[in-house]
């Protein structure tokens, strides 16, 4: 008798602890994987909202250039002289060709 009751306690306690286990697994991946992903994607809109003309960049399809037109959803890119394209705000990343290592983070 008293092996059933230790069951029915057992039991309880079992929904309760896996409950909690999904909702540390959560938090785990949250901590690990989507605030990190959050904070990346924070420093590039500052740094898209940063750019001016004469930025250095490399679009998200590899063409490096410079901007020399700033517009609300666009930049107008010289890739080389003479040669002008428009690029979406949201393809474009900072281009580090030109640092060092030290100076890279």
């Amino acid at each position: 008798m008293n092996f059933i009751l230790l069951q029915d306690a057992a039991a309880g306690q079992g929904g309760f602890s896996g409950l909690l286990m999904i909702v540390l697994l959560f938090v785990v991946m949250w901590f690990f994987m989507i605030r990190p992903q959050q904070k990346r994607q924070k420093e590039i809109r500052k740094f898209r909202e940063a750019l001016t003309k004469g930025s250095k960049i490399i679009t998200n399809g590899g063409v490096y250039g410079v901007i020399s037109e700033v517009k609300e959803k666009y930049f107008v890119v010289e890739i080389t002289k003479g040669v002008n394209i428009s690029v979406d705000k949201n393809s474009v990343y900072p281009d580090v060709s030109d640092t060092t290592p030290a100076d890279q983070k």
